[in-house]
């Protein structure tokens, strides 16, 4: 007895979209609900299920506000939140003026206010922290980013300081004065190869295994950590559960875009000729 073909799977229209990296969800809502997208030649609707062969087609006017779109690169100081204003404390995005534009910026691209329209941030560094955070007005930036399926590599500089707490290389905790003066100005010497190991893979956060990680040491007070997620105060966390205090932490890569020379406090445009 012959048995009825299965049918293909159905995804919902607005995450295919994302998937092909023609745009966000959001954006793909946007541009179905003003008509701008077809299915099989025919208008698309809100929340229309497709085949994985369906030929989806956006209007040209959609391509050319995506075009316009800006992604901004921006070194954020100390004390600005990632995000929304909060506890008094200043978005990041208040530095996206005129002025604070990196006088090397090599982009063509001119300075509007309009550009502040949509422009978010993709991915955090909490308040504590500096380096490199990106703004984007471009669904496809923040879905490559931060989107449930990216795996892009983040880079950051981690100063730390041994717990005064916790038991040195000997087994034994610390107590001398002399001690205790050895271990803030060489971590790395009363920190323990198994620690670290921990740090590279062994941990969990809020109930959930972490990705295996890069961690290295740069020199006596300073490690590299090379992460594939972004936890809530991952990295402050995962070292304060192998006996670590965070000093100092520096974002200095997001896949292949260093914050290189850019300035504390400036921005610049994301290149044409640049990929994350």
């Amino acid at each position: 007895m012959n048995q009825a073909p299965v049918a293909a799977p159905l995804t919902r229209l607005n995450k295919r979209m994302a998937q092909l990296g023609l745009c966000s969800r959001r954006e793909a809502d946007d541009w179905i609900a003003r008509g701008l997208v077809s299915v099989d030649g025919r208008p698309a609707m809100l929340g229309q299920q497709v085949a994985a062969d369906a030929k989806i087609t956006v209007d040209r006017l959609a391509h050319s506000e995506q075009q316009r779109r800006v992604t901004i690169l921006l070194h954020k100081p100390i004390g600005y939140v990632s995000g929304q204003a909060e506890d008094g404390h200043e978005p990041a995005a208040a530095l996206f003026q005129a002025s604070s534009r990196w006088r090397d910026d090599r982009s063509p691209e001119r300075f509007s206010p309009s550009q502040l329209r949509g422009l978010a941030p993709a991915g955090r560094l909490d308040i504590d922290s500096t380096g490199l955070l990106v703004l984007t007005q471009d669904g496809r930036v923040a879905r490559q980013l931060i989107g449930e399926d990216s795996a892009l590599q983040k880079e950051y500089l981690v100063r730390v300081t041994l717990d005064r707490a916790v038991a040195g290389p000997d087994g034994d905790r610390l107590r001398s004065m002399d001690e205790e003066h050895r271990v803030s100005s060489d971590v790395k010497a009363a920190f323990s190869p198994r620690q670290l190991d921990l740090l590279r893979h062994g941990l969990s956060l809020d109930g959930r295994a972490l990705k295996p990680a890069r961690v290295e040491w740069q020199n006596p007070e300073q490690l590299r950590f090379i992460l594939t997620e972004g936890r809530n105060r991952q990295i402050r966390r995962m070292c304060e559960l192998v006996g670590l205090r965070v000093t100092g932490l520096k974002r200095v890569r997001i896949g292949g875009i260093m914050l290189g020379r850019l300035p504390v406090g400036q921005w610049r445009y994301l290149g044409s000729d640049e990929r994350f």
